[in-house]
């Protein structure tokens, strides 16, 4: 029983963590592509917007963690999406100009490895950790 919600738990963050991907992917691409923003840069502007989605996501339907606790956790919310940001801009930056890869393929390579091993993992045991919810506000 208790497998079987963790891995429910798994699998709606990663279809969280794929839509505000998606929707991240493609204003990274829009910010490059159309307005000429160096793709570094771009990797940034979208990170938040991205986050946004990823959060009311999460928030609302992967962790049901809307009870109280807002600010808590846009506080943790927000230290997580800054050390993603962080990852996903230098580590696309570096792949890319190590293996002289195209920066769109690279920063998909880059943000399989920092979404599972870095977001979900402290989304699930520090932003939406059920105790905090509780407790906070």
């Amino acid at each position: 029983m208790k497998f079987n919600l963790e891995f429910n738990t798994l699998v709606k963050a990663q279809i969280s963590a794929f839509i505000g991907g998606v929707f991240d992917y493609a204003v990274m691409i829009a910010c490059t592509e159309l307005l000429a923003i160096y793709y570094a840069r771009s990797i940034v502007i979208s990170g938040l917007l991205g986050a946004l989605v990823n959060f009311t996501i999460n928030r609302y339907w992967t962790y049901n963690s809307n009870e109280r606790g807002l600010s808590a956790q846009l506080t943790k919310f927000y230290l997580v999406v800054l050390g993603s940001i962080l990852l996903k801009s230098y580590g696309t930056y570096y792949v890319t100009e190590a293996f002289s890869m195209d920066y769109r393929i690279t920063r998909l390579l880059v943000d399989l490895f920092v979404s599972i091993g870095f977001n979900f993992v402290l989304q699930k045991y520090w932003v939406f950790r059920k105790e905090d919810v509780l407790q906070a506000d």
